[in-house]
């Protein structure tokens, strides 16, 4: 059992990593192809894909605008619940 609750921000950013490295598995791009693409380190998708950062909208727009088959069409942005 954990010494501290879970923050309210780790479950919905872990969800928002799942569909990002669901989203570039489904475009068949590797991490660090989607990284080149986007002018990021793979290291980069890496952190956003486990969670441990969030790509910030410039990131996602570039990522939406990457040429794969399939990434725009399940890359999405959506608010955070107030």
């Amino acid at each position: 059992m954990p010494l501290d609750p879970t923050p309210d921000w780790a479950l919905p950013r872990r969800r928002e990593g799942a569909r990002t490295r669901e989203a570039r598995v489904n475009a068949d791009l590797t991490q660090v192809q989607l990284g080149e693409r986007i002018g990021r380190d793979h290291r980069t998708i890496h952190r956003w894909e486990y969670a441990q950062r969030k790509p910030n909208l410039e990131d996602l727009l570039g990522a939406a605008a990457a040429p794969a088959r399939g990434w725009a069409s399940t890359c999405r942005v959506t608010r955070a619940a107030p």
